[in-house]
């Protein structure tokens, strides 16, 4: 790593946090997160060298995976556990959303994609549509020769706008303070937090060396949630490590705002971004639905059913105190099978013989 780099990334860092605090100062929804998101990203289009460390991205994960396993109590565990339907309805869900919004892409692109063949718009528009993680799903779309420029684009537009509306959105209407399932402590042990730190890490360590989905946000939260599922309580954690987790997430968002990124096919963008609105309101009607069927807060389910990611959701669930263990669990189950069945599923949509035929 050179030193140019790190100094790149130590800029970044400061404009970040100068926008956390002038956020911190204006009361602004989840300051130490979309203050550095939206100032890095900004920075990022006009063509300043901006950087962000893996390293800290991989801490601010795992701070955030470890904070929220503290609160998955037994009582909440068996309250989540009762739901299990409705999370797997959400997963069925997120799933059918993806692919219709993956085939109104095609519909709408297609045709005007001179010179794409037919199966690469296909793969490009599923893959993009996609509810999951940004840099698997371009992975998948790579396997399947699609443009993955586009998918890439399409899934950091997505976030951005989720990540930017869904907050702002709930807090200007009030919406927080309602968690009835606070974690199971809240006071700082520094040598319980020195174990807990050092257990949460070897989980985040043995899932980032089996090659693991966010090893560092899901290793360190299943060892928490180990930990407090059993009744284990060795320290919360402290709240400047929290702040600090937030700021790196949103510094590793901003940084993917490159200065050609507006240029990136203007149409796409645009339909993904109108498409994006689209989701969020669909998702809302969706929340409400569960909210009526479980007896829920709405917004806790909006967070859970949300096209947006597991950090971002929970971070939000948590500042807000909208239901955290009810968020993780609806995202994390519905990542999970995501990862595991879009690649499957589209080979049985979209058959070679049929790619061949159009």
């Amino acid at each position: 790593m050179s030193l140019k780099f790190l100094l790149r990334a130590l800029a970044t860092l400061l404009a970040a946090w100068a926008a956390a605090s002038a956020c911190v100062a204006l009361h602004t929804p989840l300051p130490w997160m979309l203050g550095p998101l939206i100032t890095t990203a900004i920075l990022s289009m006009t063509g300043l060298p901006t950087a962000s460390w893996t390293p800290l991205r991989n801490l601010g994960q795992w701070t955030i995976g470890s904070a929220l396993g503290l609160y998955f109590t037994p009582q909440v565990t068996a309250l989540v556990g009762s739901m299990w339907w409705a999370i797997v309805l959400g997963i069925v869900w997120a799933l059918a959303l993806g692919w219709g919004f993956g085939a109104l892409l095609y519909r709408w692109h297609a045709p005007r994609m001179h010179g794409v063949p037919a199966s690469m718009m296909r793969a490009t528009s599923y893959f993009a549509g996609a509810i999951g993680g940004a840099s698997e799903m371009t992975l998948l779309a790579e396997r399947h020769h699609a443009r993955t420029d586009l998918v890439a684009a399409g899934h950091s537009l997505r976030l951005l706008i989720v990540t930017l509306t869904i907050p702002v959105a709930l807090q200007w209407s009030g919406q927080h303070g309602l968690d009835i399932m606070p974690p199971t402590v809240r006071e700082v042990d520094w040598q319980g937090f020195a174990l807990l730190a050092l257990l949460t890490g070897a989980g985040a360590l043995v899932l980032n060396r089996l090659g693991r989905t966010n090893p560092w946000f899901i290793g360190a939260m299943v060892v928490s949630m180990g930990l407090t599922m059993a009744s284990i309580t060795l320290s919360a954690v402290p709240q400047f490590m929290v702040n600090a987790a937030q700021l790196f997430i949103g510094v590793s968002l901003g940084v993917r705002f490159r200065a050609d990124f507006l240029h990136t096919a203007p149409r796409w963008l645009v339909t993904v971004a109108l498409g994006t609105f689209g989701l969020m309101g669909i998702c809302a009607a969706f929340a409400a639905f569960l909210a009526w069927a479980t007896g829920l807060p709405w917004v806790t389910l909006v967070l859970g059913t949300s096209p947006g990611g597991i950090a971002e959701m929970s971070i939000t669930a948590k500042v807000l105190q909208l239901g955290v263990p009810v968020v993780t669990a609806f995202q994390v189950c519905r990542l999970i099978a995501v990862l595991i069945l879009v690649g499957p599923l589209y080979g049985r949509l979209y058959p070679p013989e049929a790619s061949v035929a159009e």
